[in-house]
This record gives C-alpha cells, sequence and structure tokens, in this order.
C-alpha cells in the first residue's frame, strides 16, 4: 500500500491555465464591450454568419458610392462655378456692345475692343477650369484642354483671318469700306454656319476645341446615372465665342456705319444666344445636383436601416458583458492571491 499526494506545484500549475483562461475571456469581452459586436462574430453567429457578411457587403458599397457622389458633388460645383463666371463675361461683352452702339468714334471703338477681348480671355480661363488634375468642360477628353486660347497667332485668329480675306476677294472687295451692310451680313452668317458645324474635324474642332462631345456620366445610386459635366462644344460657348469674335475683329474696321451696325445687331443676338445656352447648362447640372443631394439621402436611409440589421445580428447585451467582465476580474484577483499564496508554501517553513 501506498500514499499518494497533490504537491503544490499541480496546483501552482492549474491555478496558471485557469489564470491564463480567464486573461484570454476577459480580453474578449473587453474588446466586445469596446467594439459592440461579438469577438468571434463567425462561431457565435454559425450559419447566419453569411447574412452578416452579405450586409457588411452591401454597406461598404454603399459607402464607396456615396465616397464617389462626393466626387461628382465637387465636380458639379465646380462646373457650375465657372459656367457662372462665364455668363458674367457674356453679360459683359453684350453690356459693352449696348454701351458703344451707334458709336463710330475710333477711341470709343477702340476701348469697345479692349474691353470684348478681356471679356473673351475670361472665358477661355474658366472654360479651361480643372478639378482633380481633369478638364471639366472636355467631356471624355479630360486630359485635354478644351477651349483654344485666341490670340493673335491662335489658329482661330488665322482660320477669321482667311475666312474674312476669302469673302472679300470672292465679292470683289479691294478695301473694308466698300462692304455694305448686306454683304456684312452674308458674311457673319456663313460664319455663323462654320461656328455651328458640328462635324467631327470641322470647323470648331479644328480650332476653337479639343473637347468631346460626351459628357461624362457618373452612377449615383444603382439604378442612377446623371451626365456630371459638360463641355465646350455646345451652342452656348459656340455663340459666345462668334460674338465676340465678330465685335472684336470687325466693329473697330475701317468699314461703313452700317456695316457696323450689322456687325453690332448680330454681335448682340449671339452674345444673347450665348448666355442663355450657359445659363441652360447651369440648369442642367443643377438637377445633377439635386439628383446626387437625393441619391446620398436614399443611400443614408439605407445604410442606417442594414447598420441596423448587423447590430442586431452580430451585437452583445452590453449590460450581460460588463457583468462578465466584473466577474472575471474579481476570478482573476482571486486566482493572484490563491497562486501567492501557494507559491509561499514551503516545508522549510514547518521546520
Amino acid at each position: 500500500m501506498k500514499t499518494s499526494y497533490v504537491s503544490n506545484l499541480a496546483i501552482q500549475t492549474a491555478m496558471r491555465m485557469t489564470i491564463a483562461q480567464n486573461q484570454m475571456d476577459l480580453l474578449k469581452a473587453t474588446q466586445e464591450q469596446t467594439t459592440g459586436r461579438h469577438y468571434d462574430v463567425g462561431l457565435t453567429l454559425g450559419a447566419s454568419a453569411s447574412r452578416s457578411l452579405n450586409l457588411q457587403r452591401e454597406i461598404d458599397r454603399l459607402n464607396s458610392m456615396k465616397s464617389t457622389n462626393s466626387v461628382v458633388t465637387q465636380r458639379l460645383s465646380g462646373s457650375q462655378g465657372a459656367l457662372e463666371t462665364m455668363a458674367k463675361a457674356a453679360e459683359k461683352v453684350r453690356d459693352t456692345l449696348v454701351t458703344y452702339k451707334g458709336n463710330d468714334a475710333a477711341s470709343q471703338l477702340k476701348i469697345q475692343k479692349t474691353e470684348i477681348m478681356g471679356a473673351l480671355q475670361t472665358f477661355t480661363a474658366a472654360a479651361n477650369t480643372s478639378f482633380n488634375g481633369e478638364f471639366l468642360f472636355s467631356g471624355i477628353n479630360t486630359d485635354a484642354k478644351p477651349f483654344a486660347d485666341y490670340t493673335a497667332t491662335s489658329a482661330a485668329k488665322t482660320a477669321f483671318d482667311t475666312a474674312f480675306a476669302s469673302f472679300k476677294s470672292a465679292n470683289g472687295i479691294t478695301s473694308d469700306d466698300q462692304i455694305t451692310a448686306a454683304q456684312m451680313t452674308t458674311f457673319i452668317t456663313g460664319l455663323e454656319a462654320s461656328f455651328m458645324d458640328t462635324t467631327p474635324g470641322g470647323y470648331w474642332d479644328t480650332n476653337w476645341s479639343n473637347a468631346s462631345s460626351q459628357n461624362m456620366t457618373s452612377r449615383i445610386s444603382a439604378s442612377e446615372v446623371i451626365e456630371s459635366s459638360t463641355n465646350a462644344n455646345t451652342k452656348g460657348f459656340r455663340m459666345f465665342a462668334l460674338a465676340s469674335v465678330i465685335s472684336a475683329e470687325l466693329m473697330d474696321r475701317n468699314i461703313t456705319p452700317a456695316a457696323r451696325a450689322a456687325v453690332g445687331t448680330a454681335a448682340l443676338d449671339y452674345v444673347e444666344k450665348g448666355i442663355a445656352g450657359l445659363n441652360g447648362e447651369r440648369s442642367s447640372l443643377g438637377i445633377g445636383e439635386s439628383r446626387v443631394k437625393k441619391a446620398n439621402t436614399s443611400i443614408d436611409d439605407q445604410l442606417k436601416l442594414m447598420k441596423s440589421h448587423v447590430a442586431d445580428l452580430e451585437g452583445i447585451d452590453v449590460e450581460e458583458t460588463a457583468t462578465r467582465i466584473n466577474t472575471l476580474k474579481v476570478q482573476l484577483e482571486t486566482s493572484y492571491t490563491l497562486t501567492s499564496r501557494l507559491q509561499q508554501m514551503s516545508l522549510l517553513n514547518f521546520l
């Protein structure tokens, strides 16, 4: 017969294992209390975990779409600001034409030309506005500068001079003062046809615009796609450019008052159409902004609903978790105390 015993080493080892387990349980419970969801969702939910994953994936998709909509909103806002500047430049040309209407004094005509050219430069700068490295009015050709500068050596200036010289030659006109009002109207009408020609590679594409007529589109919800930009090939751009060019290039020439009046009348008509076209584009983009805002509201509602479902699936009982944490802390304190006392137990203390 023999006597069996349990050493204090065995007890200490068991106690350390208990402490380690309690520490792990406390870590999990603390994380659950912090995040508000189960430590191991898959283990806790079992087969229902797939439903939670699907909801999380849909939440990520909606958040991504909302982030994209933020970029779309900024692009639309930038376009609106640029179009407003362009509309003001067009109004400046209109006001200048009205102010100097019927004035044939060379000094006044020079001032008129300076103001119109200044408005054209302002318009050009706004038309070439970029956002995030992309031109706003280039359509899908976002890396191409959409609107050409009108300078003494530009293709647009050369094209106008060539067209005017060709018209005079074809009609046997040797000096500008020989042009009648009817002939000036005919020339301007022909020039209008060139500016409004939408044929790829035509007058407008060759001399004025590098933009695509196809606008940028953006998906703002699961079922909605909008045009999130406009382009420099629209009627508003063409009409403003035509009005600016004929008034700046022809009004101060040595032409008869009647021919000058024909130029002023045509230019005023074109710039009014340009302003209307620009405001029309602003309205279209405004509708797009409204649709993005409504789409974001819908996305927010969907996110709120889905997050609520996820919380129901993955959420924890906060009060129960707090109670469990307190219990684990008490157990750990007790375990630490017992372990300390066991370590102090030695036969030498009783000899």
